[in-house]
């Protein structure tokens, strides 16, 4: 398996490609990473060097890709953090351009726009650009609870409103939606719930919460449900395991008391995890 990952990368720590790689290796797919900027470290530090690539540089990259001839063979594209509109119209026209090569070839995005007590923390035009033409391109997108409401138009305080989010989101285009760091009002206030949906079908994963906020998970679960959901076809199956790696990648790395996420430590975590939950139909 082959898959395009196109997104942010840091030096040091784990983000971004940085976060999404190595567990899809770990995996045994064949990634071939794009970066969309490269900093020293992620923004969360407060400093950071380095620059953001614009849309040009993506278009030179598969354009080289173009002329190995290989398009053919990639069978699906992952996005996530977008520097600005400009990187994001790159990013589709990247994935026309793998679905003109290989037509069975799916599209994930992770619509990086905000989460719940920051709001929105990406550039301007970014959320629209989401919103306008994103969502149409997309077959599977992975937004946290925040992003959904975002998307959807609608809050969703309730897992029924979840659900009425996540169908209206469908309307605009991706036909799968995995949805983050979920907590309603029938969440227990030390659990998080993961819920994805597919064909009028939802299931949902819940966790006990971790005293940790990382950045780069969202990075990793969208990575490893987008490989298991290509191998399996089942988003129930897929949600099951990516749930699973990446509780016991953030509970390994919470006991190590470490400010990023023990990808390489870890990493039994990623092909045999030590914590199962179960799936229920919601």
């Amino acid at each position: 398996m082959n898959i395009l990952s196109i997104q942010s990368h840091v030096v040091y720590g784990h983000v971004g490609n940085a976060a999404a790689v190595f567990p899809m290796q770990r995996l045994g797919v064949e990634v071939w990473p794009i970066h969309t900027v490269q900093f020293s470290n992620h923004t969360g530090y407060g400093s950071w060097k380095g620059r953001v690539f614009d849309g040009q540089s993506v278009d030179e990259l598969l354009e080289g890709l173009e002329e190995r001839e290989v398009l053919g063979r990639c069978d699906g594209v992952v996005s996530g953090y977008m520097g600005s509109p400009d990187l994001g119209y790159a990013i589709l026209s990247a994935v026309e351009q793998v679905k003109k090569a290989n037509p069975k070839a799916l599209y994930c995005c992770d619509p990086v726009i905000g989460d719940v007590g920051r709001g929105i923390f990406v550039r301007p035009g970014i959320p629209e650009f989401m919103n306008e033409h994103a969502l149409g391109v997309a077959d599977i997108i992975t937004p946290n609870h925040f992003e959904l409401e975002y998307l959807s138009g609608q809050d969703a305080p309730t897992e029924e409103a979840v659900k009425s989010a996540i169908q209206n989101v469908q309307a605009k285009g991706p036909r799968i939606v995995l949805v983050t760091s979920v907590q309603t009002k029938e969440t227990p206030s030390d659990a998080l719930d993961l819920v994805a949906s597919e064909n009028g079908q939802f299931w949902r994963v819940r966790t006990p919460k971790l005293g940790v906020t990382l950045n780069g998970a969202g990075d990793a679960i969208a990575a490893l449900f987008f490989v298991h959901y290509l191998r399996s076809r089942c988003v129930k199956t897929a949600l099951g395991e990516a749930a699973a790696s990446v509780y016991g990648l953030l509970k390994k790395t919470e006991l190590a008391g470490s400010r990023e996420i023990l990808l390489v430590a870890a990493q039994e975590e990623i092909i045999a995890p030590t914590w199962r939950f179960e799936v229920e139909e919601l």
